[in-house]
């Protein structure tokens, strides 16, 4: 699969395409809540977030979420992924567990994709 770094908006129906080419339903990402971007679309969120990081941006910075083009509402984004394990930063789950990281995070994911 290719990871496909996001700046600018995408449309539904591109990650629609790109989960139909890999899980189906799902489409995998990394979010950098500092520099405002995200990678979607590889295999593993760590493909995805090695990307980032050779681009510039910092491991403490990046969350993994799961996005699920064909539902609406909270059932659009899963904050799940290994990634997100960060006991020095307070997270000791795979999920986000700080409220204001979750806000930044679909803010990013929202200005991006309009579902």
């Amino acid at each position: 699969m290719k990871i496909k770094i996001v700046e600018k908006n995408i449309d539904l129906k591109e990650l629609i395409r790109i989960g139909a080419e890999g899980f189906g339903d799902m489409v995998k990402g990394v979010v950098d809540i500092e520099k405002e971007i995200m990678a979607i679309g590889g295999e593993l969120h760590a493909d995805e977030e090695a990307i980032l990081l050779s681009s510039g941006s910092k491991q403490e910075h990046l969350w993994g979420i799961n996005l699920y083009p064909q539902k609406k509402g909270e059932e659009f984004i899963q904050f799940d992924s290994v990634i997100n394990l960060k006991p020095s930063q307070g997270n000791r789950s795979r999920g986000i567990e700080n409220p204001e990281i979750q806000k930044r995070v679909k803010e990013i994911v929202e200005r991006f994709i309009k579902t």
